[in-house]
């Protein structure tokens, strides 16, 4: 249990978050199967991507890390080996699904489990267009939960329609087609991040974008290269609302990752008036594009927010919900029935932990309506084992009234190892 108190002047200083997750975990999926050797810097030591090492690990792959430092010897597809005990993927959904993809075209047998939390997590969406590859995997409720069983081998390409929006469904079935004979042609319903893609250009791989198709042909060959993580946006939009609601402050937040198909929040944050600067953007041509954010507090308005901007910000509701709490006006959040599925259904648990501290805030089918603005009290919350929701209740406590007490605040370090240290550092 953490306890913390109201910020009693602004936040003021320079903070680095960590490597982004999802590109983290991609890095050393890559470098894996790659000819040669990869040098990823800045990688993010939570515990997510850590099970990603491990599972490879295990799969006979040499892996060297010194903090944000990782080197991988990859020895190609054929390269990784049968594993001899199942795969630990701990909490990580992105190493869950990914790695689903990946071994559907192997020719070996392997079994993935995680934790609690990763055995309620739907897994169909996954393994039933695996299957329709060639893919033979079965689990729980007929392979819908871990633990799955896996034997891979030959893949056909196919041509699917994603029924959801989702960057993790449609990295796993391009990574099986990348094993695959023939072309796999996968279809968006919204654009989803686009990390795969660029990484398997990264790698010297070829992908096809058009709109919203997204194509490759099996038979590739990755070569090691460098790869350098940018800073999370997902973990500095904790510190992009608390700058924005703590009177006072100014945070600055450099080398932060702006891909387009992920920055969602700052769309939202202008759109509520937020007072925020993009400055020293960096943009490589094969590349992910970076720059530094420099945000101090302003008056913000509720805002409406739905449709294709979710995909871009799924990750940041919990901390969107928060501000919302302390904008002039009704804030909606629609069409982000996906939230339902994530380490909690974050519609539901947003809503109680907000509501414990005495914000206006009612769950919908689909999101919630927020009215605002609304003095937070104290009390005691729970992160529910979700590192996301831990992280916006700790940003809660700067404006509330009197201290909260943060319970499960450990399951922070899946995605911020350092947070506490980050945020004392600004108080």
């Amino acid at each position: 249990m953490e306890k913390l108190a109201p910020a009693q002047t602004g936040l003021k200083g320079t903070i680095k978050v960590p490597g982004d997750k999802s590109i983290s975990h991609r890095s050393v999926m890559f470098a894996a199967v790659a000819r040669g050797k990869t040098m990823i810097e800045n990688f993010l030591p939570g515990a997510d991507c850590l099970s990603t090492i491990h599972c490879f690990q295990q799969m006979g792959v040499p892996i060297e890390r010194d903090g944000t430092r990782v080197v991988i010897d990859g020895k190609g597809w054929d390269g990784l080996a049968e594993p001899e005990t199942v795969l630990d993927t701990g909490n990580s959904g992105t190493t869950t699904r990914l790695m689903l993809g990946l071994l559907a075209g192997r020719p070996f047998h392997s079994v993935i489990a995680g934790d609690e939390s990763i055995a309620k997590r739907p897994m169909q969406r996954v393994t039933k267009p695996l299957c329709e590859m060639g893919a033979h995997i079965d689990g729980r409720m007929g392979g819908n939960f871990t633990p799955l069983s896996i034997r891979g081998g030959a893949l056909q390409g196919i041509e699917y329609r994603l029924p959801v929006a989702s960057a993790q469904v449609k990295s796993a079935l391009l990574l099986a087609g990348l094993q695959a004979d023939g072309t796999t042609i996968v279809h968006e319903p919204q654009p989803t991040r686009d990390h795969t893609e660029r990484m398997i250009r990264a790698f010297g791989g070829e992908v096809r974008t058009e709109g919203r198709t997204i194509s490759v042909r099996g038979g590739t060959v990755f070569h090691g290269t460098e790869i350098v993580v940018p800073g999370d946006i997902s973990s500095a939009a904790f510190f992009m609302a608390a700058a924005s609601l703590v009177p006072g402050s100014e945070i600055v937040l450099p080398d932060v990752g702006l891909n387009p198909t992920r920055a969602g929040i700052i769309d939202v944050l202008k759109q509520m008036g937020a007072d925020m600067e993009v400055i020293e953007t960096h943009a490589p041509s094969d590349g992910e594009q970076t720059g530094t954010l420099v945000i101090r507090p302003a008056a913000l308005q509720g805002v409406e927010i739905g449709g294709g901007l979710i995909p871009r910000l799924i990750d940041e509701i919990p901390i969107i919900a928060l501000l919302a709490t302390q904008a002039e006006g009704r804030t909606v959040i629609k069409d982000a029935a996906e939230l339902k599925v994530k380490e909690t259904n974050r519609i539901d648990t947003v809503v109680r932990e907000l509501k414990k501290l005495g914000a206006h805030i009612e769950a919908t089918a689909d999101g919630m309506i927020i009215e605002g603005p609304c003095r937070l009290s104290g009390g005691t919350v729970e992160s529910h084992g979700d590192h996301r929701i831990g992280m916006m209740l700790a940003v809660a406590s700067l404006v509330a009234k009197d201290a909260v007490c943060l319970k499960g605040a450990e399951a922070i370090a899946v995605s911020y190892p350092q947070f506490f240290d980050d945020l004392k550092s600004v108080l």
